[in-house]
């Protein structure tokens, strides 16, 4: 245990997360993600929320802020302008706790797919919301 980190922040996602550098991407994905035949390496949280997640994941490592998208969701088949209600959450959440807000950007279904596969981790979550999925790019910390 260790006091200051949220505790959905387990061993394996502190680990990758600090093992990060700065341009690399991490996925947060819904539990209906193709995450096991997609990721270079797979972190499981069953049960918990990709809002949860996300959260957790923003309050230890900092948005690229030299990119115009460091978070990206997926578009709704059919209806790319739709904003899913998950997709307001995650948006609502960089807001108020990442260091530096951005604007989410959005990727085609196929698009995202391929990104997430050159992720350097994929978190797959227990999120039932349809399109509960967001790739995050690191920045940097400064001294």
């Amino acid at each position: 245990m260790l006091r200051g980190l949220n505790p959905l922040l387990s061993p394996d996602l502190l680990h990758t997360l600090a093992a990060m550098g700065h341009g690399d991407e991490i996925v947060i994905a819904d539990a209906n993600f193709p995450g096991t035949s997609n990721a270079k390496r797979l972190i499981r949280l069953d049960g918990i929320s990709a809002t949860d997640t996300l959260e957790a994941v923003l309050q230890v490592m900092p948005l690229d802020t030299f990119v115009a998208d460091p978070a990206l969701t997926m578009q709704v088949v059919g209806n790319p302008d739709e904003v899913p209600p998950v997709v307001d959450k995650f948006q609502w959440l960089i807001e108020t706790t990442a260091d530096t807000p951005s604007p989410i950007q959005t990727l085609e279904r196929h698009a995202f797919y391929e990104r997430a596969r050159d992720a350097f981790a994929i978190v797959q979550t227990g999120e039932t919301r349809l399109y509960g999925n967001i790739i995050l790019k690191k920045g940097v910390i400064a001294p």
